[in-house]
């Protein structure tokens, strides 16, 4: 699949892996419509893209949590394009804090943006890319796969993406829609800076190691590549692929494993 005047939805869009997915498709030649919270920040991105690959790309405030800002995503999508190719859900927000200490709206507000994000928009967008028998893209994580302590809420979300995919795929085997679910290992990006803590509050800091992390660049040529060709699912990174095989194998084991790495983090929740 060559992505060259295809059009395709990216949500959260403003930071992070969305914008450098942003970059890498206008890369290809594709032409964007931009979804994110931040809209003036956007449309500098936006602007930007056009100046320097010479497609067309369009912002639109979005919170991928309210139905109707979803909906209107795609008509605008449809109203400037006439058509949708490729629809990436990537917009998520993080937490960090433990469930004994955690106010049970942190977790609501985690599955309002990762899973429910994720179904408002490819309900959305659903029809047009049966039309163009195109993709619709989860950007899921590790975490879909292994819990993660003091990520209770964004693990929940991730699983509910990863099953939510699944069963879609299934659905479409027949259609000519391509399904694709990747998951990102540790990434680079601001996802941890904007984790909410036990009571909703943006934590401000990582408390990971980002300069060992994958960069998000690295992530967006790894999925894009997996939309051109027609992937099922991308485990990125050897962590990554070690703790699917892991948590098949022998779980208990991972269990002990992955506590040992969160204890280890900066101002570790885990005594």
């Amino acid at each position: 699949m060559k992505l060259k005047d295809n059009v395709v939805i990216i949500t959260g869009a403003s930071s992070g892996i969305g914008k450098s997915l942003a970059h890498e498709f206008a890369q290809r030649g594709a032409n964007l419509i931009l979804g994110a919270r931040q809209y003036v920040l956007l449309c500098e991105i936006a602007a930007e893209l056009e100046k320097t690959y010479g497609i067309k790309a369009v912002a639109v405030h979005c919170d991928v949590a309210i139905e109707e800002e979803c909906n209107l995503l795609i008509k605008q999508a449809l109203l400037t394009f006439k058509k949708i190719d490729v629809l990436v859900n990537n917009a998520g927000i993080s937490m960090r804090a433990l469930f004994n200490d955690v106010d049970v709206k942190v977790l609501k507000q985690l599955m309002d943006v990762n899973f429910w994000g994720t179904v408002y928009c490819t309900k959305f967008a659903l029809p047009e890319i049966l039309k163009t028998k195109g993709s619709i893209v989860g950007v899921s994580s590790i975490a879909g796969y292994k819990g993660l302590p003091g990520r209770t809420g964004y693990s929940a979300s991730k699983f509910a993406m990863n099953g939510f995919l699944d069963a879609l795929r299934v659905e479409n085997l027949n259609t000519g829609v391509h399904i694709l679910t990747a998951c990102p290992g540790f990434t680079a990006s601001n996802i941890r800076n904007t984790a909410l803590d036990k009571n909703g509050t943006q934590q401000g800091e990582s408390t990971l190691h980002e300069e060992k992390m994958m960069t998000a660049d690295e992530v967006a040529q790894i999925i894009v590549d997996g939309v051109e060709n027609r992937e099922r699912t991308l485990i990125m990174t050897g962590q990554g692929k070690l703790t699917v095989a892991l948590s098949k194998f022998i779980p208990g084991i991972l269990d002990k494993l992955v506590y040992n790495v969160f204890r280890k983090e900066k101002d570790s929740l885990l005594k």
